[in-house]
């Protein structure tokens, strides 16, 4: 089996200012990001969330890609299998007619848990068959976006954006989970062509920085790719006014093939801390907030995606639920930010 080609360097470091939201997120001054760089959306910021219950009323997929293509962005990812159409031409003609790409698509698995590999399998290569498809020939071709079937275990969920290292796997179940991932990416590669990317996440097995660091080492880099998502890493870090960002680019720089931009509101994180939310609850109160309104140097993050010359994608993920505004207004001052800032 041929392995896909090492992942190219995509980002690189420095911080923001700890308690100083967003400095640059208004202006573009501090150094524009690679022109290369493509903006995306996602499903989840039209409230189609993959987790059940989230959304009772998600906004029909034809209208959240109308919406999305109107205000400025040029792919979306695939969202919750179903939710949009999953046969490879009524997908592509629907892309096709709004201009737009096809980035990327989600898939859960509980990867530490053995019995769970096959089936994860499964749904993966049904996804990635679909994704060579309808994205395989595209300018930047698709990848799956692999993650912990995030949501489901208790502890984790109960204490996302303050999890303690009693909390993670123990040596065996980490290396459960690495040959987990590597199973399904090497799979999904030999018999689709598509790379396979692992998604860091809230309320999942693979929250915080120390658990990001241990699963690359466990993991072949020719393999497995990372999905670095600025406001996932932020709100578990355990104190997001002090994540140090930049840091974080800098040191997964060679694993880097996806940016997820995601904002992360600091006051909103310490409620939850000192209100023992859990995951959902943290997000229905809005700690995934717009662009510019959280902690995320968005300027930042350009100039170093520019100094490691990344030329993928930046997808927007703003998790928007009942009450927490309209998601075609959110999507346009989300790329409005982005724009001011030479994305």
């Amino acid at each position: 089996m041929t392995t896909p080609p090492h992942l190219t360097p995509a980002t690189g470091g420095a911080t923001t200012a700890p308690g100083s939201p967003s400095p640059g997120a208004g202006d573009g001054a501090a150094g524009a990001p690679p022109a290369g760089i493509r903006i995306a959306n996602a499903p989840c910021s039209w409230g189609a969330l993959e987790f059940e219950g989230m959304a009772a009323d998600p906004v029909p997929y034809d209208r959240m890609l109308d919406e999305l293509a109107a205000t400025g962005y040029d792919g979306t990812d695939l969202g919750d299998w179903g939710y949009m159409p999953t046969g490879a031409a009524d997908l592509r003609a629907e892309l096709d007619r709004r201009g737009l790409d096809l980035v990327s698509a989600f898939v859960p698995v509980a990867l530490r848990d053995p019995a769970a590999h096959a089936p994860g399998l499964d749904h993966a290569l049904r996804v990635a068959r679909l994704l060579a498809l309808v994205g395989g020939e595209q300018a930047t071709p698709t990848c799956l976006v692999l993650a912990d079937d995030n949501g489901t275990d208790p502890v984790r969920t109960r204490h996302a954006g303050r999890v303690t290292a009693e909390m993670g796997l123990d040596a065996g179940d980490r290396e459960t989970f690495a040959r987990g991932a590597e199973e399904i990416a090497r799979a999904v590669y030999a018999q689709t062509g598509v790379r396979t990317l692992f998604h860091h996440h809230c309320a999942g097995f693979v929250e915080t920085p120390a658990e990001i660091d241990r699963f690359l080492d466990l993991t072949d880099p020719d393999l497995v790719g990372l999905v670095f998502d600025t406001g996932h890493y932020a709100f578990g870090s355990g104190d997001p006014a002090s994540a140090d960002i930049g840091a974080a680019l800098d040191r997964y720089a060679g694993r880097i093939r996806l940016v997820h931009a995601k904002d992360c509101d600091p006051i909103v994180a310490r409620h939850s801390t000192a209100a023992g939310w859990d995951y959902f609850a943290s997000v229905r109160h809005g700690v995934f907030c717009e662009l510019g309104r959280g902690v995320i140097d968005f300027a930042l993050v350009g100039r170093h995606l520019g100094q490691h010359g990344y030329g993928g994608w930046l997808v927007v993920e703003q998790d928007v639920l009942p009450g927490l505004g309209t998601p075609r207004e959110s999507a346009a001052r989300n790329r409005a930010t982005l724009s001011r800032l030479g994305f």
